[in-house]
């Protein structure tokens, strides 16, 4: 009976609006009276949660994030996307996604890619010619390529819940990352033709040159954060501080766009975003116990592979649940409830480990851009002044095309391991 509470709880609390961390700390603390159990245990599990060091990174990645977004370093990758693609047919959609798919290999959030390339792509794709809210599912949509081309936020939680490299989940995000931004540029282009949007003139090779070595720079962000960890130079939580002091460096002294002024404002954002996120760490990692105790992740793993074993089925039932889930639930909250009991589903069937930390991490941006509350959705219809309603009618043939890339990630494994089979060994 105090399970059903529990679920109960956390039902009613989610439908009203109450943020996912206070839902699940709420609903825990209901279990946790009426079965009886000591409220000790919730520091304890509280700071269970939060007591890895691969945590650390996420502070880093996110400081990173807003120094680069208050030093102009994403307007330079936006006009370098827009020098290289600004002439094919919906150009701009373009150079929205490719943008998102390099400031992803710097940021490793949706959220601060849809917010950053939404607020300079939205309003110039408007003014050039595209409807809102096309311009506003395009940069949804894309911003979920983020999490998927290293770093990101959610395969380093992957790793801190599992005996999984975070390095080796780095560059297995990278091919099926390049797959989907591919995808959703092939999606932009048959709509562009389709619906006569607009396409600029081709840039000159002086214009593509200049831009890119304004580029440069934020680009090279990229490249030091990948070989850092793949040669063994830094550890992951080590890379988050060397892109915070690299994105501080260049976006005060070569893009001239960030100052000291702007510091205090950047760092108390960062501490309000990372303690929220740790916060959801540690409430989540309390009620993932309350349901281990349960064995509602055996009855789970006993439910799945009673409907089958067969792996190509058993993957299936795999996505179903983590798209569902994604829809609704936040990405870490998610994974620290569901990965370890699902993990062991996958494993069972044969599955590698990394292969299938990627599907899941896959099924959970999909879920960022996906009605009713994905969060992406809120945070582009909010910059476009329109209704989620539109934004989510715009984004269909983008859900389309990203749930094709899932598939073909999920049932050809070397998509996810070929890459780091290749530079890291086999596992």
């Amino acid at each position: 009976m105090d399970i059903f509470a529990l679920f109960g709880v956390f039902a009613v609390l989610l439908v009203i609006g109450i943020p996912i961390a206070f839902s699940l700390g709420l609903a825990s603390l209901t279990y946790l009276l009426l079965a009886g159990i000591p409220l000790t245990i919730v520091p304890q599990k509280l700071y269970g949660g939060i007591d890895s060091f691969v945590l650390l990174c996420i502070p880093g990645f996110v400081l990173a994030g807003n120094l680069m977004n208050a030093g102009n370093i994403t307007e330079q990758i936006v006009r370098f996307s827009n020098a290289l693609l600004g002439h094919i047919r919906g150009g701009l959609g373009f150079a929205n996604v490719g943008g998102s798919m390099i400031f992803g290999g710097i940021s490793g959030t949706a959220v601060a890619d849809a917010a950053s390339i939404g607020s300079v792509m939205i309003p110039g794709m408007e003014k050039a010619g595209y409807d809102k809210p096309f311009a506003a599912a395009v940069t949804a949509a894309s911003s979920t390529v983020a999490p998927i081309i290293p770093p990101s936020v959610p395969m380093i939680i992957v790793g801190s819940l599992s005996s999984i490299s975070v390095g080796r989940m780095f560059l297995a995000g990278a091919v099926p990352g390049i797959l989907l931004g591919l995808a959703m540029m092939i999606t932009v282009y048959i709509l562009a033709v389709r619906r006569g949007y607009p396409k600029e003139e081709r840039a000159s090779i002086k214009t593509v040159l200049r831009t890119g070595r304004s580029a440069f720079w934020a680009l090279m962000m990229m490249f030091i954060i990948l070989y850092g960890i793949i040669g063994g130079l830094f550890t992951p939580t080590e890379a988050a501080i060397v892109a915070s002091v690299y994105a501080l460096v260049v976006g005060m002294f070569v893009y001239k766009g960030l100052t000291l002024r702007k510091l205090p404002a950047l760092l108390v954002d960062t501490v309000l975003t990372s303690g929220s996120l740790l916060l959801l760490v540690g409430l989540a990692n309390l009620f993932g116990w309350i349901l281990t105790s349960e064995q509602i992740p055996q009855m789970i793993a006993g439910g799945i592979l009673n409907i089958s074993d067969t792996p190509w089925v058993v993957i299936l039932i795999l996505n179903l649940i983590l798209l569902v889930v994604g829809t609704f639930m936040e990405t870490i909250a998610a994974l620290i409830i569901l990965f370890p009991a699902l993990l062991a589903v996958a494993t069972g069937v044969g599955m590698d480990p990394v292969h299938f930390g990627i599907m899941a991490v896959l099924n959970l941006m999909i879920g960022l851009s996906t009605p009713p509350v994905g969060v992406c959705l809120f945070v582009v219809a909010g910059i476009g002044n329109l209704q989620v309603s539109q934004v989510a009618r715009a984004i269909v043939p983008f859900l389309i095309c990203n749930i094709l890339v899932l598939g073909l990630v999920s049932y050809v494994p070397a998509i996810s391991l070929w890459l780091p089979n290749w530079l890291m060994g086999a596992a």
